[in-house]
């Protein structure tokens, strides 16, 4: 299956795409077309073990893999996973389910596709024969860095560098970040906002006197954020396999389907939802949970894409983006193929800062998507009340998807099943959750997650209760217009 870019470069294989992360003229790889599968091929996965649904899916997916080789790779990625599931589902009142993420090893929802690209673009650079380090650059607004350290410590022939916000990540991400170890990880605190470092990294995929740089020391660029289709393609399976579940389960049925709830603020989340729901998922209604900051919300309601406006820190950090780059693929798809039109769309929105689409494309967003965003009162409310009536701890961004979620229902009056996706242990954030709870907490964050669990009895997962003592590794600050800088002084530090 080819790739175009959402600009309109030339078609590439999977490995190629996976292995560029970002397309020569700034757009990102998405497929020409999607397979479809019918009733019987999910009765199929319902009978296979999680690995073995994501190398399915992938083969569906991507050209140049074998599928034994894929199941190879699906494998080594979920074996240190908590459970054999890997994806659970609980079920909950009212015909509403929650599709569990966060039992990879940094307990968030990044696991799912960050212990499996490695593999993908490793195997992916030797197809293509590249003989070069692949330097993986990165930003995150709190989980995905993590996930990609974790995944891509000391994996021969790559190297890892790292980009957060500064005090724009939760006590726990940050030290989880700053600890992490391996010979070939780097870790960057940006004096900006996550968009500064998402900008700031899309730049230097696009700067060539950097990128020749590089070339000169042996390395070519790649990415580990949801713009690389190697990230975007494994979350695609785990839609697959909680559809699967709850049909062979008889949660829901064929014909009727379920609305999905994803919180997202990147919207590669909820676009991996999109592509299942394209090859023949039955899911109804996909609902676009944002935190404060809304400016998806505002886009599925109105049409229009305005990044011109306050941003704020909210208790769900993760969430706290204003431009949504994993948007420009389903742009493609509302262009009907368009790459002209999504071209002139992000000219638009780097110039003036907004765009807007046609009234026809509006009507087509509305008939799939539902937007709704939480303040932080809510999502402390929404956090509160699961617990006091169901007796299930939520993380805030999943408190953000309940509380859009239950918007939703009161506002459409659909109450088909519900299935929502839960992005993080609310260990991650014990503070916000012990006190959206009425638990009160003396000391820091590490200290909120051992209140958390006696009064809960929720038990706190082993890799939340070693971090405290653990020595921090990586202290560097960088301005975000020296981001670049920042990469080869890590190198350079390397030798």
């Amino acid at each position: 299956m080819p790739f175009i870019s959402t600009r309109g470069a030339e078609a590439v294989s999977a490995p190629e795409a996976i292995v560029r992360g970002i397309a020569p003229d700034g757009g990102l790889y998405a497929p020409v077309s999607l397979p479809r599968l019918e009733r019987a091929d999910f009765e199929l996965i319902s009978k296979m073990d999680y690995p073995a649904r994501a190398a399915y899916t992938l083969s569906l997916l991507l050209d140049g893999f074998s599928r034994e080789e894929l199941l190879e790779m699906a494998k080594a990625a979920y074996a240190r996973f908590d459970t054999p599931k890997v994806a659970p589902i609980s079920e909950l009142k009212d015909r509403t389910y929650v599709l569990e993420l966060f039992h990879g090893p940094t307990l968030a929802f990044k696991d799912m596709a960050l212990q499996f690209l490695p593999r993908l673009l490793t195997a992916s650079a030797k197809k293509q024969g590249e003989q070069r380090e692949i330097a993986i650059l990165t930003a995150t607004s709190g989980d995905t860095g993590k996930a990609a350290l974790e995944g891509f410590q000391d994996v021969p022939g790559t190297s890892v560098t790292v980009f957060y916000p500064l005090g724009g990540v939760s006590a726990v991400q940050e030290k989880q970040m700053v600890t992490s170890r391996g010979k070939n990880v780097h870790v960057v605190a940006v004096k900006g906002n996550f968009d500064d470092a998402q900008t700031g990294v899309k730049t230097l995929f696009g700067a060539p006197e950097f990128i020749q740089k590089m070339n000169e020391q042996g390395k070519t660029l790649s990415s580990a954020n949801s713009i690389n289709l190697g990230r975007l393609a494994p979350q695609v399976a785990y839609y697959l396999s909680a559809c699967a579940d709850l049909l062979a389960q008889g949660k829901i049925d064929w014909e009727t389907g379920l609305n999905v709830c994803v919180p997202t603020g990147n919207f590669g989340n909820i676009l991996a939802a999109w592509y299942a729901k394209r090859m023949g998922a039955p899911i109804r209604k996909l609902i676009c949970a944002s935190n404060r900051n809304d400016v998806l919300t505002d886009f599925i309601r109105t049409g229009i894409y305005d990044r011109q406006r306050p941003f704020h820190k909210t208790i769900s950090p993760s969430m706290d983006i204003l431009i949504s780059s994993n948007l420009e693929r389903f742009l493609l798809e509302l262009a009907d193929g368009d790459t002209n039109q999504v071209s002139t769309w992000m000219k638009e929105l780097k110039e003036t800062g907004k765009y807007e689409i046609t009234n026809a494309q509006k009507a087509l967003l509305k008939e799939v998507f539902f937007g709704g965003c939480s303040d932080d009162e809510k999502t402390e409310e929404t956090i509160r009340r699961y617990w006091n009536e169901e007796h299930y701890l939520l993380d805030p961004h999943t408190a953000v998807a309940a509380s859009v979620a239950r918007d939703f229902r009161q506002e459409t009056g659909d109450a088909s099943p519900l299935l929502i996706v839960s992005t993080a242990s609310p260990y991650k954030f014990a503070a916000d959750v012990a006190a959206s709870i009425g638990v009160t907490v003396q000391g820091d964050a590490f200290d909120a997650g051992k209140a958390l669990e006696d009064a809960t009895g929720v038990k706190a997962p082993k890799a939340i209760t070693e971090l405290k003592t653990m020595p921090v590794l990586h202290t560097r600050v960088c301005e975000k217009e020296k981001m670049g800088e920042a990469v080869l002084a890590g190198f350079a530090n390397d030798n």
